[in-house]
């Protein structure tokens, strides 16, 4: 039997889009998660994919470790699980968006069971992790970089090494508030596109011929005017990676007002829809 090449570690919208990829690039994946019908529903669907539904025997002789889950608790309860069983040189690759505080406290779980870990969160959702076009945002010891960077360029466009310490958790905080605050702030200018009888597209077409370009906020105008809000990445995740950017920095007025807007999709049940349900008040296009 063909030896596991890749762990993953969570079989949410990212991990299971992550775990698929790998598989039509010929790695053997093991695909583990706390919901054991969610990993054997993904497996069959997917080539090269398995559904492993003990987590130590997921792990066993995986030369890479990916977690992807929903914060920094989850993954420090399934690691604490799972340590003990990885191979001697495998590397654990943190990918979930948890924060710098939380990979500081996973990079000493690792140092005292003696894994190699890289802190390596990403830029961007479950399409482009099904294309391969992730940005990943890398730090940690470059003994792990090492280790990792086949697998990681496997699942993406770009793999930047950004320090020894958790700049990659720190990076990818920033990186969601700007993406968040730029989806409310497209929402808002639909808004007032439609009071001064503006076209959409006609806007769409002054921004793509300049500098201010935008192609992440043209999408999701798109989205909006489609009311298209099948999740890619969704406003409770979106929600949750606000608050870790306010455990650095006490929020801003722009930051306040964004949480709110948050906050008011969520309340009228669009938790679990793409982030750019945040433009649901706006009816309709006529």
């Amino acid at each position: 039997m063909t030896e596991p090449s890749v762990a993953v570690l969570g079989a949410g919208a990212l991990g299971a889009a992550m775990a698929a990829r790998l598989g039509e690039t010929g790695h053997q994946v093991n695909l583990w998660n706390r919901t054991p019908d969610r990993a054997r529903a993904i497996a069959t669907a997917s080539t090269g994919v398995t559904a492993v539904a003990d987590l130590s025997e997921a792990v066993k002789q995986a030369p890479v470790v990916l977690t992807v889950l929903r914060d920094g608790d989850a993954v420090a309860e399934v690691m604490n699980t799972a340590i003990d069983g990885l191979d001697a040189r495998a590397v654990w690759v943190q990918a979930s968006t948890i924060g710098p505080d939380s990979a500081r406290l996973l990079g000493e779980l690792a140092r005292t069971h003696a894994v190699a870990y890289l802190d390596a969160p990403v830029s961007g959702s479950t399409g482009p992790a099904r294309n391969g076009t992730l940005v990943w945002l890398t730090s940690g010891s470059w003994q792990a970089f090492e280790l990792a960077e086949p697998t990681l360029r496997q699942l993406g466009s770009a793999v930047e090494y950004l320090g020894s310490g958790v700049e990659g958790s720190a990076v990818k905080i920033a990186v969601n508030a700007w993406m968040t605050s730029a989806t409310v702030a497209m929402s808002d200018v639909l808004s007032l596109c439609d009071a001064l009888g503006i076209d959409h597209e006609l806007f769409a077409r002054v921004l793509a011929d300049g500098p201010l370009a935008m192609p992440y906020a043209q999408q999701k105008a798109t989205a909006m005017d489609g009311h298209a809000y099948t999740a890619g990445f969704a406003v409770e995740l979106a929600r949750k990676d606000l608050a870790l950017a306010e455990e650095s920095l006490s929020p801003s007025p722009l930051l306040l007002a964004v949480r709110r807007r948050l906050d008011q999709a969520i309340a009228n049940g669009h938790g679990h829809d793409d982030l750019a349900a945040v433009d649901y008040q706006r009816g309709p296009p006529e």
